[in-house]
């Protein structure tokens, strides 16, 4: 029986059977019961300065490859979002060559790509609304004319020098009266970006949606859908029940995508007289770290066997909640490490020196999870990279 070694915090070792990997299949034809975009991070070169505060330094061939990969398995790309470390070592200039460079891929592919429109590539700290505005429509332009899907990112900018949801109202109209297509909405939660508080006009999910619902109702036909990102499903079901026809609630909480994309039924609303809560679609980091496992359980929800979905994608949630743990903007490390132990990227190193922001013992659970969750595509590959990183730090594998 072939092992994988464990690493706990206390420094104990201890083996696992390796599991077979899932051995899923890529569709044959385009998934149909969901709406599910992975998003995707980016791959620096080996030989980059990939240290804090440096320009990125992108190898174009690995992370594209990447992009390809999530097309094969029927799922979409979400780029240039936080999960490409955007504020955390993606400066505005490779933004802009990765929006550029995805957006050429995708259509290469024929696959659906939506990308990051924020104001962050405005230095100054403060900026008046108008100057938001003026940030947010620069962008929008530039992904518009690069044939990519935007969603509107919450920005850092006005959080700031928003003084109630008024302000936010006045904004969002204004960006979103010069879109020339659909856009999604972005609510990204404070643990994912604390400079986030009190976003949409209140630090209480309740009122914020309020706002964030009187935007979509004030600007039709302006927005495709709305993607929550605030790890609290109870939050993004009230959402989603109020949405207006034909605006799709894409999940982004990595802690209960099952659920919510599974569309359950509560035992106590059971029955023909209770209607249905609806599904959510997907917009996830998860899915670029497990997206043979997601491109599988929607291909068995298209089959019509919830069943089968659960019993593959179930299991992949503990993954989750560990690669997202608090810190969780640190996330993104798990999801690297992931890539790189499936084999997309040759090195684990990330832009920004972000390889660090995770210890040994944490990437140890990573390691366990995935391999219960037939979440490592070549676990022989994944075991002999794993040990190999034991040993570089003085563990015995």
């Amino acid at each position: 029986m072939t092992t994988i070694r464990l690493l706990a915090v206390d420094g104990a070792t201890s083996d696992v059977a390796l599991n077979d990997s899932g051995a899923y299949t890529r569709p044959s034809a385009p998934l149909q019961s969901r709406v599910a975009y992975a998003a995707a991070h980016v791959v620096p070169k080996v030989h980059a300065d990939n240290t804090p505060g440096q320009p990125a330094d992108i190898d174009w061939d690995a992370t594209l490859a990447f992009r390809r990969n999530v097309y094969s398995w029927g799922l979409g790309v979400a780029d240039a979002m936080d999960t490409a470390q955007r504020n955390m070592g993606l400066d505005a200039a490779a933004t802009r060559e990765l929006i550029a460079r995805s957006a050429e891929v995708a259509r290469e592919e024929g696959g659906s790509v939506v990308v990051g429109v924020n104001t962050d590539h405005v230095d100054e700290e403060r900026i008046p609304l108008s100057q938001v505005i003026d940030a947010y429509v620069e962008q929008l332009h530039f992904t518009e004319e690069q044939g990519a899907g935007p969603v509107l990112m919450a920005s850092r900018h006005l959080a700031r020098v928003a003084e109630s949801r008024t302000d936010y109202l006045r904004v969002y109209a204004a960006v979103l009266q010069q879109a020339t297509t659909p856009v999604v909405l972005h609510w990204l939660g404070t643990a994912f970006d604390p400079q986030l508080e009190g976003y949409f006009g209140s630090s209480d999910w309740r009122e914020a949606s309020a706002t964030l619902l009187r935007i979509i109702a004030e600007n039709p036909g302006k927005v495709a859908g709305v993607k929550m990102s605030l790890l609290n499903a109870e939050s993004e079901i009230a959402v989603r029940e109020q949405l207006p026809e034909g605006v799709r609630m894409f999940t982004g909480d990595d802690f209960n995508y099952v659920g919510l994309i599974g569309d359950p039924v509560p035992e106590a609303h059971e029955g023909p007289e209770s209607p249905r809560r609806g599904h959510s679609d997907a917009l996830l980091g998860a899915f670029a770290a497990i997206t043979p496992v997601a491109s599988a359980a929607i291909q068995a929800l298209d089959a019509g066997d919830p069943a089968r979905y659960l019993e593959i994608l179930g299991p992949t949630e503990e993954l989750s909640r560990q690669v997202f743990a608090a810190p969780t903007f640190y996330y993104k490390t798990g999801v690297a490490f992931l890539a790189w132990l499936n084999g997309h990227q040759p090195a684990f190193q990330m832009v920004g020196g972000l390889h660090s922001a995770r210890s040994l013992p944490h990437l140890s659970r990573i390691v366990e999870l995935a391999n219960a969750s037939l979440a490592l595509e070549d676990p022989e590959l994944a075991r002999e990279r794993w040990h190999g990183m034991l040993r570089l730090n003085g563990v015995d594998a």
